[in-house]
């Protein structure tokens, strides 16, 4: 979709380019609220924001928790910008160590929220995160997580550098035992640009206490354009899906830890990566009707996951190849199934198809694969939403989607019966009055007691926290 013709639809309240669903989103969409409760159209229409920073129903209000560029309360730097993918881990926490232990987590007890935040800072960015002793990875790299504890009425308690020396951090996902795994969204290696070390990991960081997780590459879960991860909390096992614009696309893996379930630092022990084949199906872009369903699909070990001569997709993986899909993003574990995100597929890049987004289901017990989402381009465009890109379980049932198209950015929610509202729009113009334009949302978290949502906007830089009438 044009830019001139996303704009128009924004205009029209038209947006976006449509949504489609399959029968049964039982699993999906997990929650007790009805989409009755809630209206069709949500929360109710968005209400212009005066300070020109948000717009949200009536009833809702946000605060401001950090800004790109003001001095870190640690007093190690200043905030850094590209803020992308984020979680919320509870304040009071007996331990942040092995699952199921006891112990002090080094947090005050207080009862609110640990928020670790992306930075998805490349070289030269505009504000990179601040290289601080015992944390930072490879001095040429720029970006990192800063963690914010919150008090209960989303009070900034402290603010600091929790990795640094990384670089492109876009997504990543929460353990089960409360640590982040921040995500690469790149190959570089050493020697390349500024960098002294390879890049493309994933790194484990203990919200609590950033130092006891250090900044240590993930090197068994591979090393490729990583975006997003989801933990099995039964098995251990972690999903991670790759950001590849072009082709060949990328691929969505698993990785079988040899310690599963084993707590901080547990994934450092090593493990198998493997690719999802679906047999027949080699581009994911070509499903096209949503409820499409593929029995005993199978995982094949990758044969380098270091990538040290080729990038894994390029890898030979045998006969039957392997699957790509376009731009996999946001992964999540819902139920007893494993969510993740294309955010679209286009023909002038090499797709086989053209979307824009699905949502895909993984049952590992069935070893079945489901499209549940289909966006576009032939759905309705009366609906909104276009390229969903972070992705998390809304309070009320359903989803809170942010949007990484063209034109006005929005947090759509999703409810369990198909229906689509705006939550949020951004105000903060980065373009001209004559050519406005508006950056991404990221990062959409609900506080552990759902009563807050908190979503970051990638440029400028900002972390909103917002409160209101939620349904539960």
């Amino acid at each position: 979709m044009s830019a001139t013709r996303r704009q128009i639809l924004a205009r029209t309240g038209a947006l976006g380019a449509g949504i489609a669903f399959s029968g049964n989103l039982t699993e999906l969409f997990t929650g007790t609220a009805t989409a009755q409760s809630m209206g069709q159209r949500g929360y109710g229409p968005l209400v212009p924001d005066p300070h020109g920073l948000l717009d949200l129903p009536r009833g809702f209000r946000y605060r401001v928790l950090s800004r790109e560029g003001d001095p870190l309360r640690s007093g190690e730097g200043k905030v850094p910008g590209n803020c992308d993918g984020m979680a919320a881990f509870p304040g009071s926490h007996g331990s942040s160590g092995s699952h199921g232990s006891s112990g002090s987590s080094g947090s005050s007890g207080h009862g609110g929220t640990f928020l670790v935040r992306n930075h998805e800072n490349r070289t030269g960015s505009r504000q990179a995160v601040p290289r601080v002793r015992d944390l930072t990875y490879d001095p040429g790299g720029e970006g990192g997580c800063t963690v914010l504890e919150l008090g209960r009425d989303n009070s900034v308690r402290s603010e600091r550098v929790a990795i640094a020396g990384t670089s492109t951090n876009c997504a990543g996902g929460p353990t089960p035992w409360r640590t982040w795994l921040t995500c690469e969204e790149t190959e570089h290696r050493a020697g390349e640009e500024n960098y002294a070390k390879d890049h493309g990991f994933i790194f484990e960081v203990d919200p609590y206490d950033p130092r006891r997780t250090g900044a240590v590459p993930l090197t068994a879960m591979g090393r490729f354009q990583h975006e997003a991860i989801a933990v099995d909390p039964g098995t251990g096992t972690v999903y991670e899906t790759e950001d590849a614009f072009d082709k060949p696309f990328g691929l969505f893996y698993r990785f079988l830890p040899e310690k599963p379930r084993g707590g901080r630092g547990s994934l450092r022990a090593g493990g198998r990566l493997q690719a999802l084949r679906v047999p027949g199906v080699p581009d994911l872009s070509t499903v096209q009707q949503p409820g499409t369903t593929f029995d005993h699909v199978t995982w094949v070990d990758v044969p380098d996951p270091l990538a040290r001569q080729t990038p894994i997709r390029f890898q030979d993986f045998g006969p039957g190849g392997i699957t790509h899909a376009q731009k996999l993003e946001g992964c999540y574990w819902g139920g007893s199934c494993v969510y993740f995100v294309s955010s679209f597929a286009h023909r002038d890049a090499g797709s086989a198809a053209d979307h824009y987004g699905q949502v895909w289901k993984y049952d590992p017990r069935k070893r079945r694969l489901t499209q549940v989402v289909v966006f576009g381009p032939d759905s309705d465009l009366q609906l909104p939403g276009e390229s969903p890109d972070n992705i998390c379980l809304a309070p009320s049932g359903g989803l809170m989607v942010c949007e990484d198209g063209e034109g006005a950015q929005h947090v759509f929610g999703l409810t369990r019966r198909g229906e689509v509202y705006a939550m949020a729009r951004g105000r903060q113009n980065i373009g001209t009055p004559q050519k406005p334009e508006w950056g991404e949302f990221a990062g959409v978290t609900f506080s552990p007691d759902h009563r807050t949502m908190y979503v970051n906007c990638y440029t400028p830089g900002t972390t909103f926290a917002v409160t209101g009438p939620w349904e539960h």
